[in-house]
């Protein structure tokens, strides 16, 4: 038997000036949600390429919800098996 489950995931971006800021947010099947931020900066000597700030500040925002999930899935483990688990950095 196969179950389908789905994670809705929302990025939004901010530009100001040669920064940009990235909020990401993820709801798990459960309810749970989680959210994070990533910011990209362009040195002053850098072309003017908005889609490449995003794209630095959403990765960096996508990893720490990597961490958090991470996180939440390692306590998870811990309280069923009793034992201290040890995620892979």
């Amino acid at each position: 038997m196969h179950t389908l489950v789905g994670w809705h995931v929302e990025m939004e971006f901010q530009e100001e000036g040669d920064r940009t800021r990235a909020a990401a947010m993820v709801r798990l099947s459960d309810g749970t949600e989680f959210r994070a931020h990533g910011t990209a900066n362009r040195h002053p000597s850098d072309p003017d390429q908005l889609r490449v700030g995003e794209e630095i500040a959403g990765a960096r925002a996508l990893m720490d919800l990597a961490s958090q999930l991470l996180q939440k899935a390692h306590t998870e483990i811990d309280e069923v098996s009793g034992r201290t688990s040890h995620p892979i950095r």
